[in-house]
């Protein structure tokens, strides 16, 4: 298993929230996924061999929403 975090611009309300939570946990290799709300940091855990961190970056992307850098 690996770890990445993200932040998303839009994952401090509950609908975006919902949304993200959504996406991941739809997609096959997404263990884990937790959504801090104060400001928007998103902890991922996956199987490194079933989904790469660049197809989970742009699934998030395809549905509108916006990393930090």
């Amino acid at each position: 298993m690996a770890d990445m975090t993200l932040f998303i611009k839009e994952a401090t309300s509950m609908v975006p929230i919902q949304t993200v939570e959504t996406i991941l946990m739809q997609m096959d290799g997404i263990e884990r996924a937790l959504v801090d709300t104060e400001d928007g940091e998103v902890k991922i855990t996956y199987n490194e061999n079933q989904v790469a961190q660049e197809k989970i970056i742009s699934r998030i992307q395809e549905h509108g929403l916006h990393l930090l850098e």
